[in-house]
């Protein structure tokens, strides 16, 4: 059951992921000292898994919402190259889509993509929207909080009503110009998803 549930995980992905594969490998391979620091000090154990993280006040999730659980994602921010054909000094690296795989206690969970979107093994899926942002790693991707907009499926994401981003790793655009408009950008990041649901769900 758990093979065939990994192989339509796999399916889902864009065809572009599948490039991604040996960088994910790599990425997993070097930062597994730091996936199991922030597991240690987080408490992503069975004693702690529920506990709210400490967060700028941005990033609060409203009260009538708890802490369901959380995966580690592992993957790449999509950035494109975008010309501004009357005034080339605005052209930009433009974000497109995050291609991240989910993973809780070293197992894949799900997956994480366009929307943006969350899906799990069990088919369930959320989409959210940004309602906030903190950068507390220059070096890094802004922490986030997030609504969800929808829901589907029956599983850990069907319930989901708010999402924080956290613990960040890489993942900003390039600091170099591109080559030619519509040229991709694949970084590479990790970053911690907390996942709420309404309190006595």
């Amino acid at each position: 059951m758990k093979n065939s549930q990994t192989r339509s995980i796999r399916s889902s992905f864009p065809t572009s992921m599948n490039l991604l594969a040996p960088m994910l490998c790599l990425m997993l391979l070097g930062t597994a000292a730091f996936a199991r620091g922030d597991r240690d000090r987080d408490g992503d154990d069975e004693r702690h898994e529920h506990r709210p993280p400490v967060v700028p006040d941005s990033l609060l999730v409203p009260a009538g919402n708890q802490l369901a659980f959380r995966a580690t994602g592992v993957g790449a921010q999509i950035y494109v190259w975008t010309v501004n054909p009357t005034n080339p000094a605005l052209s930009s690296w433009v974000f497109k889509a995050p291609h991240a795989v989910l993973f809780h206690h070293h197992d894949m969970v799900g997956i994480h993509f366009a929307g943006p979107s969350w899906e799990g093994n069990d088919g369930s899926k959320v989409v959210a929207k940004r309602l906030a942002g903190v950068t507390v790693d220059a070096t890094a991707i802004p922490w986030l909080l997030l609504q969800a907009t929808s829901n589907s499926g029956i599983g850990d994401f069907a319930d989901v009503t708010y999402i924080q981003r956290l613990n960040t790793v890489g993942g900003l655009a390039p600091t170099e110009p591109g080559t030619f408009d519509g040229q991709e950008a694949v970084v590479p990041y990790i970053a911690d998803y907390l996942f709420y649901h309404a309190t006595g769900v």
